[in-house]
């Protein structure tokens, strides 16, 4: 079974390097969720510090695969920057973000940045 939904020879090599990547941090993520399960499981401490290891590496290859979507992806950049590294409460900063532009009469808004009052 393929991993694409359409035909592979009419995809440009940028667009399978990405599906690639996108898999991959797929296979992570869920190697991360494993191991993290397996290291809360056990009663023995020598295992339960080699799978947290484990689990470790495996947050360390997705880290790459993000990174590699932010070099790449243009999207993935504008998000990423916008959501990570934060201390803002992560559903309230798209809020944030539109804040300061044109409200719906044309007019910029102007005040204490906290927000539609009407």
């Amino acid at each position: 079974m393929s991993d694409y939904h359409e035909p592979q020879e009419n995809m440009d090599e940028k667009t399978l390097d990405t599906a690639r990547i996108l898999n991959s941090l797929k296979e992570e993520i869920e190697a991360v969720n494993w191991y993290n399960q397996r290291a809360s499981a056990t009663n023995d401490p020598d295992v339960q510090a080699i799978l947290e290891h484990n689990r470790d590496e495996e947050i360390e290859h997705a880290a790459m695969a993000l990174e590699w979507l932010r070099r790449n992806v243009p999207a993935w950049k504008e998000e990423l920057e916008t959501y990570l590294f934060t201390n803002q409460p992560i559903t309230e900063i798209e809020e944030a973000e539109g804040e300061g532009e044109d409200d719906d009469n044309g007019d910029e808004n102007k005040g204490l940045n906290i927000g539609n009052m009407k």
